[in-house]
């Protein structure tokens, strides 16, 4: 028979910290610099991801470390220069990635036990040291709050395969929950057109059309079942119903391609050069499916693409910012945590 253990020679168990609830908003992710090392490294992770590049054979990993990370990091280092937040040493996308954060805890701060933080999916804050940060503030659930409107593998589902990668080194695991994609959400167009609406009253020109620029994918991806493209047609087709028959004409195109497979068409760089060698003279391009400016929007779309219409004729060009931590921005990003979180709050 085996002999009881009076009480109080038990070993002293932690104090249990009070229950709380995590939200945690997630982002692609930045380089820490804006320098070739910085932007190398962040290179590596990012497309040393299985959800990103699919093929991860030897011959990926040869042109990867071969030529991609001894070439590419110098060039982009120079457009992330472009645009770095050189009073904060950080890109644009994690000063607004905070701002976020900061705004929505404010805004829930009637929920006492809710704990909201940020992190990216690639380079820092990591979601390993931001979910083990929340675990260990007492949330013993966390809201995953992937900042993608659209759905797609290569983002959406690389933040939930990072999410349960982290839990599976945890002993004392948190329940997670992660919060669907908004691509037709009604807060959300909403607030996509009220941005358009303000920032084209601040032109002085009147666009002839708007191009409607996601960023782009593979298309053997698509073919494979990824149902990207048509949630971005659906947001495309929601928009334009919600600006009205009197708004500019709205196009649909895809961005950010790299490589020599086929992605998304239309290109937006091809359809924005046509369009001004077809005589169009003033454009606007809205970037639907970024919740914050970033090297994508700031960079590629407001000088590059710019330059690519000024140079073939066009004469007026204005790239309408993302939603980022706008009141309209805000709202949406609040509107789906809270959705998201009934049960628990």
């Amino acid at each position: 028979m085996t002999d009881a253990v009076p009480l109080e020679k038990t070993p002293p168990v932690a104090a249990a910290l009070p229950e709380r609830v995590g939200v945690l908003l997630v982002n692609l992710g930045t380089p820490d610099t804006a320098d070739a090392r910085g932007v190398r490294v962040y290179l590596k992770e990012f497309l040393s991801d299985a959800r990103v590049i699919e093929d991860q054979g030897l011959i990926w990993k040869l042109v990867l470390n071969g030529i991609i990370l001894n070439t590419r990091p110098r060039k982009k280092a120079l457009d992330y220069q472009k645009i770095w937040n050189t009073e904060k040493n950080e890109s644009p996308l994690k000063t607004i990635t905070r701002a976020q954060s900061e705004k929505l805890a404010a805004s829930l701060g009637d929920h006492s036990h809710l704990v909201v933080d940020w992190a990216m999916r690639y380079g820092n804050p990591s979601m390993r040291d931001r979910i083990n940060a929340l675990a260990a503030q007492g949330c013993d659930r966390i809201l995953v709050v992937p900042l993608y409107p659209q759905y797609s593998a290569a983002t959406s589902a690389t933040v939930c395969d990072q999410a349960f990668r982290v839990l599976a080194e945890m002993r004392a695991q948190p329940t997670l929950r992660v919060t669907p994609p908004y691509y037709v959400d009604a807060t959300y167009i909403d607030a996509l057109a009220i941005s358009i609406e303000k920032h084209l009253a601040t032109l002085d020109f009147t666009p002839e059309m708007i191009v409607a620029s996601f960023h782009g994918m593979p298309q053997k991806y698509i073919d494979k079942g990824d149902p990207y493209q048509t949630q971005c047609v659906a947001t495309t087709e929601a928009l334009r119903e919600r600006l009205g028959p009197k708004a500019p004409k709205l196009l649909l195109t895809f961005q950010s391609r790299f490589g020599f497979d086929e992605w998304l068409q239309p290109y937006t760089d091809k359809t924005i050069e046509q369009l001004a060698r077809d005589g169009v003279k003033r454009l606007a391009v809205v970037m639907p499916g970024f919740s914050a400016d970033c090297l994508e929007t700031l960079e590629e779309i407001a000088q590059e693409n710019c330059e690519i219409f000024l140079h073939n004729g066009g004469e007026k060009f204005s790239a309408i910012p993302c939603l980022n931590d706008s009141d309209e921005g805000m709202d949406v990003i609040r509107q789906l945590v809270l959705r998201e979180l009934q049960g628990w709050i």
